[in-house]
């Protein structure tokens, strides 16, 4: 369980949504510890989370990701990294910025279930994460568990 807020960040680039939203697929069910002291080796393997670079990963190349300790070895979620990097790609093009699509919306629950569709192991909690740390408008964390657990 994670004690203190996730830092938040400002995105300069495309690379750094992509990131962070990994971030949010790798820590579904691993330790944030394990995923925070791999995270280097993470970032070096994607090659930086280059959308561009990482949508364009081989099937070899996929092979290789999924026999280096550097990384969560978990294949299927390697996979997802890579669809959501083309996802993301696309959704930039649409909108002309990725901030821009994260704001077509109208509102957070909006924002949050568009977004469970298109991405590969994004729930609600990676969701808010992934919002939150690229500061989109979140509702304040007891609030959105509470509401969480009254719709369970």
């Amino acid at each position: 369980m994670i004690t203190q807020a996730p830092k938040q960040i400002t995105p300069r680039k495309l690379a750094d949504y992509l990131e962070v939203i990994s971030k949010a697929v790798f820590q579904i069910g691993i330790s944030w510890r394990v995923v925070e002291a791999k995270w280097p080796g993470i970032r070096e393997a994607f090659r930086g989370f280059d959308p561009a670079v990482v949508a364009d990963f081989t099937e070899q190349e996929l092979d290789s990701l999924a026999q280096d300790t550097r990384v969560i070895r978990n294949r299927r979620k390697l996979e997802g990294i890579v669809k959501n990097a083309r996802t993301m790609l696309e959704l930039e093009k649409q909108h002309r910025s990725f901030r821009a699509y994260l704001r077509s919306h109208g509102g957070f629950e909006a924002t949050l279930k568009d977004l469970k569709k298109r991405f590969s192991f994004l729930g609600d909690m990676g969701g808010y994460y992934f919002l939150y740390v690229v500061g989109e408008d979140v509702p304040p964390h007891e609030e959105f568990g509470h509401n969480r657990q009254r719709q369970s």
